[in-house]
């Protein structure tokens, strides 16, 4: 959209070549003094009008009308691209357009509200949120913040494992702890919880029944240690969600899809398929038949479902619900999922690819080099909780999400805990924040700087060119980034970006004062100034936004010698 004029410039010098209109892909180069804006259509024409592609780049530079398109020149370099350098006035109209649609700017409708449903997190109720837990929820709220910047209307939904093997190793292992408070003994069993919390559970047992279970070894009693135990948890988990500043429109029980046959319902669906059969007092899925590895067990011999039918019953609900995009990130310890609930729901008339997936790798605290864990209450591993406690949470959502999903993720506190822009997530917040001094010194609201109140033309300098260049670039990184399900490209743009505005902010400042590069005498060159600097800080506090973090107007540690 931003480069619309020189796109329509292209396709009528190409219709004056007697070809149709074709897709135009539009650029900035990598080196900026080949120009604003590249294109490589020649390339892509060369072989359908078997000429060489720079005889063709040459032909379509001597055709467009460079006046149309907001162009002072067309360049033809290499085998055929086509460089091009705006006008002042269009360069620098980006500005007032960044300016006049403020908080908007960077987003599109161009899903028009298409539906699409981000599952995340979706911790087992068996403990606190680990590091894995915590990338994903920023990961996963990073994501649906991107596709609803692009127009998509986003669900997200937490899917609580509260049924299964899992959840009575907790109760039993709860059940040890609160015996031994009353003199009792006895043993966790193998693959059961430990840990701090689990002591603290049986304190809080005993606190709300007293010893009502010492000797009460019903299924009611074992019903209430249950539900209190998977209460306690899950409203924890909630807690430290909320305080990550991560939150959901539903909370999904997988034991819902038992009370509510949805489970069995499934069963019955897959069974009209004829895909399955019996086989050693098993019941199994043909999953083979759609390019799963081997067929899978869907109810065991005695009786129990195991994952695999409820994966597929709740992915069938969320179909039925309207859900017709699905994206669950999960960790990467769920790559053996993928193709079965796939197969699974292929078999019921699903499209293949459904649902769409975001593996993510575990995550490794070092510090000064060497892995560390400093859990108290989990006992083995750093929960998600103590990890923003002890660096913050805007820094611990950044340093998630500023690697691929599929990236290993090395979380180095030694870089977290440097208050300078050596942190990448500070060198963001202090651009941001210096915009904001720049503001205050000339005595004026960022919100009273208006669009077109200034003569942009007089932003010539070529740090003023590249900073403009670098902000016109925000609604194309949005889209890949959403495109992709991505959110470190996100990352990547916003470091660039804070890199360029401060190359910008102390410009031909020998004593460092950032203000004389704004703040000049000249009123007009002032006024122009103004406005890069209310667009800038527009652009930071909006990408910041999307990746769930704070965008301060001042820092509480100052970067030595910055004049701020």
């Amino acid at each position: 959209m931003l480069h619309e004029p020189i796109g329509i410039a292209l396709n009528a010098a190409i219709k004056e070549m007697g070809l149709d209109e074709v897709e135009i892909n539009l650029e900035r180069p990598r080196d900026p003094s080949h120009g604003d804006v590249t294109c490589n259509i020649a390339l892509t024409l060369s072989g359908r009008l078997d000429k060489p592609s720079r005889d063709i780049a040459e032909e379509i530079a001597a055709r467009v009308k460079k006046d149309r398109a907001g162009i002072t020149s067309i360049e033809v370099a290499g085998p055929g691209f086509l460089n091009f350098r705006l006008s002042a006035v269009m360069a620098t109209s980006l500005l007032d357009e960044i300016v006049a649609r403020n908080e908007a700017f960077g987003r599109e409708n161009t899903r028009e509200g298409s539906q699409v449903m981000v599952e995340f997190v979706s911790a087992n109720p068996t403990g606190p949120l680990h590091l894995g837990h915590g990338r994903q929820a920023a990961l996963g709220d990073a994501i649906a913040s991107l596709l609803e910047w692009t127009g998509w209307q986003v669900h997200r939904e937490f899917y609580y494992n509260d049924a299964g093997t899992q959840i009575d190793k907790l109760v039993e292992s709860v059940r040890v702890r609160y015996l031994a408070l009353f003199g009792g003994q006895g043993e966790i069993p193998e693959g059961g919880y430990h840990g701090q919390y689990i002591n603290e559970l049986a304190e809080s047992l005993a606190e709300e029944f007293g010893d009502q279970f010492v000797i009460d070894e019903s299924e009611k009693a074992t019903e209430q240690i249950r539900n209190f135990s998977v209460r306690s948890i899950r409203e924890e988990q909630d807690r430290d969600l909320n305080d990550f500043g991560v939150h959901f429109d539903e909370h999904y029980l997988e034991s819902s899809l038992h009370h509510t046959g949805r489970v069995k319902s499934t069963l019955e669906a897959l069974r009209e398929t004829g895909l399955v059969y019996e086989r050693a007092g098993a019941t199994w899925l043909k999953t083979t038949e759609f390019d799963d590895q081997k067929d899978r067990v869907m109810v065991r011999k005695n009786g129990l479902p195991t994952y695999f039918l409820p994966d597929i019953a709740y992915h069938m609900h969320k179909w039925t619900r309207g859900y017709e995009r699905v994206i669950n990130v999960q960790g990467s310890d769920h790559h053996g999922t993928v193709d079965r609930v796939r197969s699974g729901l292929q078999a019921l008339g699903l499209p293949q690819g459904y649902p769409e997936y975001v593996l993510h790798q575990m995550v490794r605290v070092v510090r000064e080099g060497s892995e560390v864990k400093f859990s108290k209450r989990a006992g083995t591993t750093t929960t998600l909780r103590e990890l923003y406690t002890e660096v913050g949470t805007d820094v611990t959502r950044y340093f998630f999400q500023m690697r691929k999903p599929d990236a290993q993720m090395v979380f180095d506190l030694d870089a977290a805990l440097d208050y300078s822009d050596k942190n990448p997530m500070y060198k963001i917040q202090y651009a941001h924040a210096r915009m904001h001094s720049i503001f205050s010194k000339a005595q004026i609201m960022p919100e009273e700087i208006e669009a077109g109140s200034a003569d942009l033309s007089l932003l010539t300098d070529n740090h003023e060119r590249l900073l403009i260049n670098q902000l016109r670039d925000f609604p194309s990184v949005l889209a890949r980034a959403a495109e992709n399900r991505t959110p470190h490209i996100v990352c990547e743009y916003l470091e660039q970006t804070a890199g360029v505005a401060n190359t910008w902010y102390h410009a031909g400042n020998p004593s460092r004062n950032p203000n004389l590069a704004v703040l000049v005498d000249d009123s007009k060159i002032r006024g122009a100034r103004l406005i890069l600097a209310r667009s800038l800080q527009i652009v930071l506090r909006n990408g910041l936004a999307i990746l769930g973090i704070t965008a301060p107007k001042r820092m509480m540690q100052e970067i030595a010698n910055d004049g701020t």
